[in-house]
């Protein structure tokens, strides 16, 4: 099982609505909303890294209102 960490930044006012949105994406264990530099932190599980690699480029990235994202892959 491949883990990542994506942190996201997004437009002022849409964080809950892309939060929740998020949360709607199968593998998307978990999606909350933070302080800080980032917006959104959600941790994405799938059986690899391509995987989830390929829900993040054709279904997180398109979501609107998402300005930018980075991605952390969890070893173990």
């Amino acid at each position: 099982m491949a883990r990542v960490y994506l942190l996201a930044n997004v437009l002022p006012g849409k964080d809950v609505s892309i939060r929740d949105t998020m949360r709607g994406i199968k593998g998307v264990v978990n999606a909350d909303v933070v302080t800080g530099h980032y917006d959104i932190i959600a941790v994405i599980e799938a059986e690899n890294t391509s995987e989830i690699f390929d829900k993040i480029l054709k279904k997180i990235r398109l979501i609107k209102g998402i300005n930018r994202t980075e991605t952390f892959v969890a070893v173990e």
